[in-house]
């Protein structure tokens, strides 16, 4: 029985360009002025370098250099600073009314880090939270977290490497943390572990760390758009 558990919806996006992937955050975002409609929008980006919330913008001329690489480049309004999204990595945008769960933001990123935690955890690997925000093994991320969050609604989310081609974050400073490295899950078992092996595990970590019921998204992604 649910009782009391908040119900969350889970949507599959697939392969979705970033651009798209905001847009219908916003849409569920926007779903919330009506109600909860809490929802989780799963989904891979093609090569795409994200900058978040700092002071003064990142130059020009670097930005321009990553998209010489051949990947998208988008400011966003979530937290954290510059890091990449690609095939391969699981990208969760869980839109939240904090309301339904604990009205502290901070209890939302370090549930999201044990999320993860525990994900690990299934697949055999030690992962722990750090003074910086995401999830670690040892010295290297293996999942970033940003997230935005507008009147206890939250959007944005985390990033989680599976089998990511790792080589595209040389070219920044991941999140703008000096002298740390990057991993996946596949790069720590050495076996190649994919997004759709990863799914299931992170939404059974997911309600248990939430403490919430999962249902599928309704039949198409356009119905869920329109309500």
């Amino acid at each position: 029985m649910a009782g009391c558990r908040p119900v969350v919806e889970v949507v599959h996006l697939g392969l979705q360009s970033y651009q798209e992937a905001l847009r219908l955050q916003q849409v569920f975002v926007n779903r919330h002025r009506s109600g909860p409609a809490h929802a989780l929008l799963l989904c891979q980006h093609p090569p795409v370098y994200t900058t978040g919330i700092r002071n003064k913008p990142y130059p020009e001329p670097l930005l321009d250099r990553l998209r010489l690489l051949g990947a998208d480049v988008h400011r966003t309004n979530r937290g954290g600073l510059i890091t990449f999204h690609g095939p391969g990595q699981l990208v969760c945008y869980p839109v939240l009314n904090l309301g339904g769960f604990k009205k502290s933001v901070r209890w939302y990123v370090g549930q999201l880090e044990e999320t993860v935690i525990d994900l690990c955890r299934r697949f055999g690997i030690e992962a722990s939270t750090s003074p910086h925000t995401g999830v670690w093994v040892g010295d290297n991320k293996i999942c970033a977290i940003g997230i935005h969050c507008g009147r206890y609604v939250t959007s944005h989310g985390l990033a989680l490497n599976c089998n990511t081609d790792l080589s595209w974050f040389q070219h920044i400073v991941p999140c703008g943390i000096e002298g740390k490295g990057v991993t996946s899950l596949s790069a720590e078992l050495q076996r190649n572990v994919t997004v759709e092996e990863t799914v299931p595990h992170l939404l059974d970590a997911f309600t248990h760390l939430f403490h919430c019921e999962l249902t599928a998204a309704p039949e198409s992604l356009q119905d869920a758009a329109e309500t």
